[in-house]
């Protein structure tokens, strides 16, 4: 798990409702695999998140190959014939240096690759759906804010438009920028003229969404952190907004931007070394469309244990729902973690139940509550489709799979599934490993 689990799973529908990193290895729920392709050889010296997305004909992934080049494989939707494209940057060791992709309203592909704290690295097409017209763009606007660039992540709004945003800034010190695509001056434009959030030079924010929640509000969630080393992290803070430009507290209050520790809604007050990493904190929703987020802190025992927060009438309310003895993960330092725990977002499972995937040191499982009083109920294990693959080609012993999910409507379900090493803190190995095979994965599409 990066130190900052950075991100994106977004596009088509996907891109309307979540933003999220690919870093985190986030729960993926275990949809039945119709299909397997190969795709090509790729690295797997650490792990480091690819990316998948869908236009209107094709499919595309963005990844690093065996020689660690950045590359985008596309195919049509029907087809099953693939075209390498290879773009002008190559992986080092950092785990933070993931892929982000998406297809605009035109059919127009972006890529951002490659960054952490970085000059901008930006790719785009042109008038076209290929991504052999794929160009390097010296700026998505201008050289204000994109000379340090790390964690871009597209998205959609309400109405369709295509948005990016990335921390400008550093690890402790930077802001959240935010863009949108304007389809008829074929150009990015800044979606607000101040950042969304400030670290007013002693910390930054990380950030995970927006999510359009079921009242069509979207809902983002955060992590306030002081330095580097992940143990910094502290205050679980949220915001709402109707149209991602004016924002606002839980109880209407509007926010004037940026958001600074000082005016922003808090959550948990978590303090420095209370067991909270930035990016595992993740929104999900009861029945009644009520805010829930996931997230892990230290217990009055020392313990990490999973907690839910839930927006209610009287304000946040904030509740353990694992039960945990003995088990404490007390990361810290810089550079990419290796997680021993990671969330998902809540989700009603009848019976006035909510379920919450959780993956602890590599095992995939649920915890179930009561949705009226959050109260502990199971934990259950679950299958994974990470555990499907490794079952039917068992990686090497020091690797794992790492699954990124991707649906198309309410029809097409797809998945990449690749198995690499993990993090390594962002330091080059004693070795470098054979590479692996990346892997398309046809699922059956969940019947809503």
């Amino acid at each position: 798990m990066a130190s900052a689990l950075a991100g994106a799973i977004l596009t088509l529908s996907a891109a309307t409702t979540f933003a999220q990193a690919p870093e985190a290895d986030h729960p993926v729920r275990a949809l039945p695999i119709k299909s397997i392709e190969a795709i090509d050889q790729v690295w797997s010296g650490h792990k480091v998140g690819f990316a998948l997305a869908a236009g209107a004909k094709r499919i595309y992934v963005g990844y690093y190959d065996a020689n660690r080049q950045l590359t985008i494989a596309q195919r049509d939707r029907a087809g099953t014939a693939w075209t390498y494209v290879k773009l002008d940057t190559w992986l080092g060791w950092d785990s933070h240096n993931y892929v982000a992709m998406a297809v605009d309203p035109a059919g127009q592909l972006h890529v951002m690759a490659n960054m952490h704290s970085e000059p901008l690295i930006y790719f785009r097409t042109t008038g076209s759906d290929d991504a052999r017209d794929l160009r390097r763009r010296p700026n998505m606007i201008g050289p204000d804010n994109e000379a340090r660039v790390t964690y871009p992540i597209f998205l959609h709004d309400a109405g369709g438009r295509l948005l990016v945003k990335y921390r400008s800034g550093r690890s402790g010190s930077g802001d959240e920028i935010y863009n949108v695509f304007d389809p008829v001056a074929d150009a990015w434009r800044r979606l607000l003229d101040t950042p969304l959030a400030s670290g007013e030079g002693r910390r930054n924010a990380y950030f995970v969404g927006p999510v359009l929640g079921p009242n069509g509000m979207f809902h983002v969630v955060w992590v306030w952190r002081d330095s580097p080393d992940a143990a910094t992290n502290h205050d679980l803070s949220y915001a709402r907004s109707r149209d991602l430009i004016h924002w606002e507290r839980s109880d209407g209050a509007p926010l004037t931007l940026p958001i600074t520790l000082g005016q922003a809604e808090i959550v948990d007050p978590v303090p420095v070394r209370g067991g909270m990493i930035n990016n595992n904190t993740v929104l999900g929703f009861d029945s009644a469309g009520r805010p829930v987020i996931t997230y892990h802190k230290f217990d009055a025992a020392g313990d990490t244990q999973v907690y839910l927060a839930r927006r209610e009438a009287g304000g946040w309310r904030s509740v353990p729902v694992s039960r945990w003895k003995g088990f404490r993960w007390d990361f810290g330092g810089a550079g990419s973690l290796a997680g021993q725990v990671s969330v998902g977002g809540a989700r009603p499972a009848g019976r006035r139940r909510l379920v919450v995937p959780v993956v602890r040191e590599g095992r995939s499982l649920e915890l179930v509550v009561d949705e009226a009083s959050l109260a502990f109920v199971e934990e259950r294990p679950v299958p994974s489709l990470a555990d499907q693959m490794a079952a039917k080609s068992p990686p090497p012993a020091d690797m794992r799979f790492n699954v990124l999910p991707l649906s198309i409507g309410l029809t097409e379900a797809y998945a990449l599934a690749w198995p690499t090493r993990p993090p390594h803190r962002d330091q080059p190995a004693e070795d470098i490993p054979a590479p692996t095979t990346l892997r398309l994965l046809s699922l059956k599409a969940e019947q809503p």
